[in-house]
């Protein structure tokens, strides 16, 4: 149809205004061909009359039904307006910030944290195909990610837009979204790394704007690594143009990069006070913007986890320390001043104190630095030239080496990153994050604005192309003819700007003249350009500035700075004195070659999908706009090398207002990002695309009965459109789909309302019809039978008289009597009838019982002699079968036994020689012990006699003192006569020689005390020694008494094991004569068996010949009458009881009724058998009696047996006491040589004495005499210690000899001890040997039951729980043998099989199901049998009996119960991961509920599913899987309560499931939705009641869900349906409600949208809870389990151990 026709009456129009630049209008009369003026009804009630041009009518508006689609390219009508409007439906209305236009994701920034982006999004996310769920970021990056992973080819995320749009967050969420679904399995943490760089990247690169508080100064190209496995393995990281100008430069409201801010906030810290900083109003960088401080930033946080980020990417301290180092330097540059001299020179002082600290961070030497920061030097060819710089000049120096040191920091930095995330495998693919600036134009533009929007050229180049390409491939897939669509190239632009003679090559020449000017390119740039080329243009008002027409817009560019900008030259001596730097980092900055550090390991080979142009090598390669070009040549390459997905970011508003809307901002990003183009190239040719399926679905209402009943849906849509749509030419059908032009989806869907509002015209008339129809009968019937009873009761007046109700009455009575007496006579015929009946029936019942239960009394009495003969028979073969197996056994363990004992006395012999070997050498050591002692008291009496000699020698001595005294007092004598003659004379020299004398007198005296004083000393010190000599004889008379009663108590043992040898030697000699005994009873007993059979055969063969004459004369025949036929089966089973029978039962009967005559002769047979009867009975009695004598033989045998085992028991004891005697023995032996070396230490201290007393009896002569006698007592007393000393020596040699005897026989009874010990060890080999054969049985028995066993092959017919009571009897066993170990075995194995099963069949859900079932049997059974009284008041007596007694396994309990709950949740996983896949397609898409089809257009991204898919998931499929595993856990045995609990969490997973895809699928959101959730919960609980579950709480897991359902189908228009939602919907959080009523989309144009105020109404309600803030339920939580106790009624002696289970090696005790 013509497009001119659908400008009707009631459609609605766009028409441009000045504020909204769109806004609506009805059209209030049809347009026809030719009119100049469209009657319009404007939204507010006013009237225009707007003139058209026919050529351009103004757009038409999409209906309602299609506003607020995901993908714009759903629209039918595709325009400027129709995207805004739908924009501003879904921001500003529903809360959506995401939009697709075709391959393009819009990002609109909500200024507003949005809890949208948690694991729990990213999960639902993962593995959905990207029309399935509603637009987010996520889906882009899980689109490539699968793309990366099915195709195995590269991909690219381009993130575009303006500053403050968005760009930095959607590139740092779409690589947490890599991060998170591709987490590798190393501990490397690759994901965590790549994160982490970029809070780095954002510190050092991102600033405040006007326009943006966190705005990127840079692009950047972000290169994750993904292996063979698709897990990320590495990084890699390329900037571009970084905006240096910022360090030295910010306007007004704006700072500079963050890293900066967060150093001075942290600069009172101690490991940043080295560099001398303080707050940022201190510094001129930091400063100059006025804003220092950002609301709601903590700097001094952010440096904190700054200083985190690079210590995860492993950067250490010092290299931290380096970079704040020269950032610090930076600043203090910053705030050198400069002063004027004159008007052409400056001067920086040398005294500068933040040129100090910058020199001396960076290792500098500040005079030369303040020397040619103000000086430059000019070398020419002859010769060299330093010229002063102004003021400026020198300022503009210092900022040009400040932002040369920031670049290179930025440039180290991200170098220093990719090589943190360096990766050393191979790469196999790669996705690359582009995060670059968007379009910019501002008042001002400059050099950066022309690079950025010449990157921007490049960008949308790439981008036309690629949507031209999908177009074409599209149109070729499904068989199209394809049409040129013309679209937008830009490729002119690009070449006026990087082409040969362009405008960067311009700009290049230019640099390279020495006086170069922008004003000289400037003019360079309109003789090429203007009037030649038609995108630049010269302003009219300005010769310093151009424009060029860009492909969004033109853009006046502003000359000033350009050269300066390109060249970003510093001068040469500054670059010399910071390459002579001592600070490494610095000095490594300004290298001359350094090596390029490529951003692209050598892995990455790029081949570029079509043909670039390739620069030209000229020597300007090396500036700003040169570089650029090159790194933007390297990126398309690389772009055009993968397949790339775009996400254009949209700022709503300059206020940064959370979801408020400025039209005109965002159609200016709408035209600058390429999505308008987009729309316009989609729109050229056919935009709308439905597929047939969703075509049939959705217009199936347009078609006729006839048409419907096609089978070939796809000629039933291609005959509906032939005749729905005249021109063929708006339409195009291709294999899969349909193909409109615009405004025909839209048209259709009018088609679509005319015809449902037609249909709804009509039911309304029929129903409205029927209610009056139905109302009318109603009150004609009322009327009727008011009528009937009226006239009823007026005819009964007029013909009721007394005469007539006389005659009436008495008819009445002749009736009664006489239907009475008929109905009497009727009666008692038919009860004579029946109880004659009854009597003869009642008599032949009785008599028939009768014969039956007299013929089951004889059968009975006959099978009841008859079985007990045989019962007898068998049982008396059995029990000799069985006496003669106990005794053989019997024998030979007793010979065994003597065996055993023969050796063990065989091993004691050895040891007792062993013993006596030990003794002997023991003997030789005491015999050296002694020969010592003798040499050391030899050597004693040596030293007495010495000794004696002194002694006499100082006698002598004295005697010659005492001689030579007598001579000088004869002497005295003579002189004193001499002297009286001289007297007078000499009477003054003998004052003087009596004074002389006595003063010597005086010293004699006081040498006599000191010597009396060191002899007392002496003499205290030898009582010392005395005192400790005597302790020292105590402590060894202590010694022997110890060791004289261990000795008395080895004798004693020894005593022992000798008695005990005597009686096992007597014993030995005893089971020789028991086994003279047994065989002698063997040979009585084969005797007796002969004799017995003998008579038996005797006795057999005479009862035959009296049973053959009693039968010649009996009649067989009667007896087999009488007898059944079962009864002669039993009796014919063995020939000897029908003789037997015969002879014994019926013989006499027979005799005694029918032959009398011959009573005599039988009489005396009869007595001659029961003579020999007789005679066998006593024969028979007496081999019982020798029975039982054997029997006490054995019995005795049997308890000489056991306590031969008691005593071996006891050969540990033996054992340890023999190695406590070894133990004794050695300690003597240690002790004997302590104290001959103590004795030999003891004389030798005795000697030494001796000498030294002789010395200082030799110094001290004259001293002695005077103390003479003192000496000898003190030398008496000595010698009396010395000869005690020998006494007690003398004693202990003899104590030596006594324990040598004693030790002899200590080594005579431990060779005897060593040679048991030897036996007692081949005992314990032999016990070891059988016990590794029991823990192989258990071994064995645990695999077999453990992994062996399959789920299905035992539980048919089998108890549940059977090998979980196989292991508890297996452990019971052990508990009546009292063997911890082979208990401690049998749980251990039995536990480490549980676990070890489990974890080979981690995802086989029957197998999980069967152990979890299993595993908790058997702890059921630990709790019943574990002898505790709240576990035992459930057993039965008998089976309290079973009770384990000696073990306590309550800490096994607590361990199965740790592996049952991890068995429990591994169950549950695999459940979960079993039907998650079928609850979203089940419960949300599936569509059961016949006319309620919610279907609409999906535009460019389609949903995944099908209507008409065979394969796809149903609301059966759902119960099904249920069905599956509840009757695997019932067939199992799991028991109720668990199985309950497992419902419950797969109903909570599906019921949070359903409700996380309906919260991010807006075209879920409908009133018809609703009602088909409803039925599926109904679906649901019908299940739980038909499984009787309805009281296990599954029921309330569904709760929200439900809530949600009749969310979407209430009401919600009123404040009544306002408060009725908040009072309803408890279960759900506010976030959750107010996302269900904005994500509320209409699927008719019956139904209405929810409006904003509704919302709010909602919302102001909900503020007053309390809830979560976050929109996903969690489907990973899971409910506390808990395993109750449920007692076994199984009797542990009636399980039967099913042959399948091949356990032959157990038996039943």
């Amino acid at each position: 149809m013509a497009v001119a026709e659908l400008y009707t009456k009631y459609n609605r129009v766009w028409i441009p205004d000045s504020e909204e630049v769109w806004k609506s209008a009805e059209i209030a009369k049809d347009y026809r061909v030719g009119d100049k003026v469209l009657q319009l009804l404007l939204e507010d009630g006013t009237e225009l009359d707007y003139s058209v041009d026919p050529e351009c009518l103004p757009p038409l508006r999409n209906p309602d039904i299609l506003v607020g689609e995901n993908d714009l390219t759903a629209l039918s009508y595709l325009h400027e307006p129709a995207v805004l409007h739908n924009l501003r439906i879904r921001f500003a209305e529903s809360k959506l910030i995401y939009t697709y236009s075709g391959i393009i994701l819009v990002a609109m920034n909500p200024y507003k944290q949005l809890p949208i982006y948690g694991d729990a999004i990213i999960h639902a996310y993962s593995g959905q195909n990207m029309g399935d769920m509603d637009p987010h970021i996520f889906a882009v990056a899980e689109e490539a990610y699968k793309q990366m992973a099915r195709n195995t080819k590269n991909q690219s995320i381009i993130v575009s837009g303006e500053s403050g749009a968005g760009k930095t967050v959607s590139a740092r969420y779409a690589m947490r979204y890599f991060a998170t679904v591709s987490k590798s399995c190393s501990n490397a943490h690759v994901e965590d790394k790549v994160l982490a760089s970029n809070p780095i990247t954002e510190a050092v690169g991102n600033a405040k704007t006007t326009r943006n508080d966190n705005s990127s100064r840079f692009g950047k190209y972000t290169e994750i690594s993904f292996d063979e496995k698709n897990q990320i393995i590495g990084a890699n990281m390329r900037t571009y143009l970084l905006e240096k100008s910022r360090v030295v430069f910010q306007s007004e409201n704006e700072r500079n990069y963050h890293i900066f801010y967060q150093l001075c906030a942290s600069a009172q810290q101690s490991e940043f006070k080295h560099l001398k900083l303080g707050s940022a109003e201190e510094f001129n960088y930091t400063r100059m913007g006025g804003s220092t401080v950002l609301e709601g930033v903590n700097d001094r946080a952010d440096m904190i986890e700054t200083q985190k980020t690079f210590t995860l990417l492993g950067f250490k301290e010092d290299f931290q320390m380096d970079v704040f180092k020269v950032l610090a330097a930076i600043l203090h540059l910053g705030n050198v001043q400069i002063t004027a001299v004159g008007n052409e020179r400056s001067v920086i002082n040398e005294d500068d104190g933040h040129l100090e600290v910058f020199c001396e961070l960076l290792g500098l030497e500040s005079g030369r630095v303040a020397q040619w920061l103000c000086n430059r030097k000019i070398v020419t060819t002859s010769e060299t030239v330093v010229k002063p710089m102004t003021r400026p000049q020198a300022v503009n120096a210092r900022d040009a080496l400040a932002k040369k040191i920031y670049a290179h920091l930025f440039d180290f930095i991200v170098e220093r990153i990719n090589q943190a995330l360096h990766f050393s495998g191979k790469q196999h693919t790669f996705i690359g994050v582009l995060d670059i600036y968007g379009f910019e134009t501002f008042d001002v533009n400059s050099f950066e604005q022309f690079c950025i929007n010449y990157a921007n050229e490049k960008l949308q180049q790439q981008f036309n192309l690629h949507v031209f390409k999908l177009e074409q491939e599209e149109y070729m897939k499904e068989d199209i003819p394809w049409t040129l669509i013309d679209f937008y190239d830009n490729q002119p632009v690009i070449d006026l700007i990087e082409a040969k003679m362009g405008i960067l090559e311009l700009l290049d020449e230019e640099c390279l003249l020495p006086h170069g000017t922008d004003e000289n390119w400037l003019q360079k740039l309109y003789n090429n350009f203007v009037n030649k080329n038609s995108l630049f243009e010269k302003p009219r008002m300005s010769n310093t500035s151009f424009i060029i027409q860009h492909f969004a817009d033109k853009v006046e560019y502003k000359c000033e700075g350009f050269l300066e900008k390109n060249r970003d030259t510093v001068y040469d001596m500054l670059v010399e004195i910071l390459r002579a730097s001592k600070f490494h980092l610095c000095a490594n900055f300004f290298q001359e070659n350094p090596v390029p550090s490529s951003p692209f390991g050598s892995a990455i080979t790029v081949k570029s999908a079509k043909p670039v142009i390739k620069p030209n090598n000229k020597h300007f390669r090396s500036t700003v706009g040169s570089k650029f070009r090159s790194s933007l040549y390297l990126l398309m390459e690389t772009l055009n090398a993968t397949t790339p997905h775009y996400v254009r970011c949209i700022k709503p508003n300059d206020e940064k207002l959370p979801f408020e809307f400025d039209s005109k901002r965002i159609v200016q990003q709408l035209r600058a990002c390429g999505v308008l183009e987009t729309i316009r190239i989609s729109a050229q040719s056919y935009p709308s695309r439905w597929t047939y399926i969703e075509f049939y679905s959705r217009y199936g209402v347009l078609m006729t009965k006839q048409e419907l009943s096609f089978s070939d849906k796809k000629e039933v849509c291609k005959v509906v459109l032939h005749r729905l749509i005249q021109d063929s030419n708006q339409y195009q059908f291709g294999k899969t789909k349909i193909f409109f032009r615009a405004g025909q989806v839209a048209y259709l869907e009018k088609l679509r309302l005319d015809k449902l509002r037609q249909g709804c015209i009509v039911i309304q008339k029929h129903v409205r019809g029927w209610l009056q129809r139905k109302k009318f009968l109603r009150e004609r019937r009322a009327a009727v039978i008011i009528q009937q009873y009226f006239r009823g009761q007026k005819t009964v007046r007029k013909a009721v008289t007394a005469t007539a109700l006389k005659e009436a009455w008495a008819a009445i009575v002749i009736q009664k009597y006489c239907r009475a007496y008929l109905v009497r006579n009727l009666y008692q015929l038919i009860r004579v009838a029946t109880i004659t009946i009854q009597a003869y029936t009642r008599g032949f019942l009785a008599r028939r019982r009768y014969q039956k239960m007299l013929k089951e009394h004889k059968a009975v009495i006959l099978q009841k002699y008859a079985r007990a003969w045989l019962a007898r028979r068998r049982f008396q073969n059995i029990r000799r079968f069985v006496l003669n197996i106990q005794l053989t056994y019997r024998v030979q363990r007793l010979q065994k036994k003597l065996e055993d004992q023969n050796k063990e006395n065989h091993g004691l012999v050895e040891k007792l020689t062993c013993l006596a070997a030990l003794r002997a050498s023991d003997v030789e050591k005491i015999q050296k012990l002694e020969s010592e002692l003798d040499r050391a008291t030899t050597h004693r009496q040596n030293y007495e006699e010495k000794g004696m000699r002194y002694r006499a020698s100082v006698e002598e001595k004295l005697a010659k003192l005492q001689k030579h005294n007598s001579e000088l007092e004869i002497q005295k004598e003579q002189i004193q006569q001499k002297l009286q003659e001289k007297t007078e004379e000499l009477k003054e020299k003998m004052d003087n020689l009596t004074k002389q004398l006595f003063d010597d007198v005086q010293k004699e005296e006081e040498q006599r005390i000191l010597l009396e004083k060191s002899f007392e000393l002496k003499t205290q010190d030898y009582e010392k020694q005395i005192r400790s000599l005597r302790e020292e004889i105590k402590a060894l008379k202590d010694e022997k008494m110890q060791l004289q009663r261990q000795l008395e108590e080895e004798r004693v043992t020894s005593d022992v094991l000798k008695g005990e040898v005597a009686r096992l030697s007597k014993q030995a000699k005893t089971i020789s004569e028991f086994e003279k005994e047994i065989e002698l009873l063997q040979t009585q007993k084969i005797d007796v068996e002969k004799h017995v059979q003998s008579q038996k055969r005797e006795m057999r063969e005479k009862m035959s010949e009296i049973t053959k004459q009693l039968l010649e004369s009996y009649d067989i025949e009667d007896v087999r009458n009488r007898l059944s036929l079962e009864d002669l089966e039993h009796l014919n089973e063995d020939g000897e009881l029908w003789f037997a029978y015969e002879g014994l039962k019926k013989a006499t009967r027979v005799l005694e009724n029918h032959f009398q005559s011959q009573k005599d002769c039988y009489e005396k047979e009869i007595e001659a058998l029961n003579f020999k009867v007789v005679h066998l009975s006593q024969e028979i009695n007496h081999l019982q009696k020798l029975f039982r004598e054997e029997n006490d033989i054995n019995e005795s045998i049997r308890h000489e047996v056991t306590r031969l085992t008691s005593e071996n028991m006891m050969i540990p004891d033996f054992k340890q006491q023999i190695s406590e005697l070894e133990k004794q023995k050695q300690d003597l032996e240690i002790r004997l040589n302590e104290q001959t070396e103590t004795m030999k230490g003891k004389l030798e201290e005795l000697s030494n004495q001796l000498n030294h007393n002789q010395e200082e009896e030799r110094t001290q002569r004259k001293t002695i005499e005077a103390q003479n006698e003192i000496h000898t007592k003190e030398k008496e007393k000595l010698m009396d210690k010395i000869q005690e000393m020998q006494e007690a020596s003398e004693h202990l040699r003899k104590q030596f000899e006594t324990e040598n005897e004693v030790k002899s026989g200590f080594q005579q009874e431990a060779s005897r001890l060593t040679m048991e010990k030897r036996d007692l060890e081949e005992e314990l080999d032999m016990k070891e040997r059988v016990i590794k054969k029991l823990q192989d049985q258990v071994k064995t028995l645990t695999k077999t039951i453990e992994k062996d066993l399959k789920p299905r092959g035992v539980v048919v017919n089998m108890i549940p729980g059977l090998p979980a009571h196989i292991l508890f009897m297996c452990v019971r066993y052990a508990d009546s043998l009292n063997d911890a170990d082979m208990l401690k075995s049998l749980m251990n194995s039995t536990i480490s099989g549980i676990k070890q099963v489990v974890k080979e069949h981690l995802e086989d859900f029957e197998m999980l199901s069967f152990w979890l079932s299993n595993t908790c049997h058997f702890l059921n059974c630990l709790k019943q049998y574990s002898g505790e009284e709240e576990f035992m008041k459930h057993n039965s007596p008998h089976q309290n009996k079973n009770c384990l007694n000696n073990f306590d396994l309550s800490e096994y309990r607590q361990i199965l119960s740790d592996v049952a709950i991890r068995i429990y949740h591994q169950f549950i996983i695999v459940m979960e991961n079993n039907i998650q896949p079928i609850i979203v397609p089940g419960m949300l898409e599936y569509e059961s509920l016949q006319g309620i089809s919610g279907l609409k257009p999906t535009g460019f991204r389609k949903r995944s599913s099908s209507i008409d898919d065979t394969d796809a998931y149903t609301m059966t499929s759902v119960l099904q899987q249920l069905s599956y595993f509840y009757s695997t856990m019932c067939q199992n045995g799991l028991d109720p309560e668990v199985v309950r609990q497992a419902v419950k969490q797969l109903f909570f997973l599906i019921g949070a499931v359903t409700l996380n895809s309906l919260f991010l699928r807006k075209d879920m959101c409908s009133c018809r939705k609703g009602m088909q959730i409803r039925c599926n919960i109904s679906y649901l609980e019908e299940w739980l009641k038909d499984k009787n579950l309805q009281n296990n709480l599954a029921k309330e897991t569904l709760e929200p869900l439900s809530q949600a359902a009749w969310l979407l189908q209430v009401k919600k228009t009123t404040d009544s349906d306002a408060k009725e939602i908040y009072e309803r919907c408890t279960s759900l959080s506010a976030v959750q409600i107010i996302k269900i009523l904005n994500s509320y989309t209409p699927i008719d144009d019956f139904e209405k949208r929810v409006t904003p105020s509704f919302v709010r109404k909602v919302q102001a309600l909900l503020n007053s809870r309390e809830d979560s803030s976050h929109l996903m339920l969690d489907t990973k939580y899971l409910f506390q389990v808990t395993f109750p106790f449920t007692p076994s009624p199984h009797a542990l002696e009636m399980i039967q151990i099913p042959s399948s289970f091949k356990l032959g090696f157990l038996n039943r005790l």
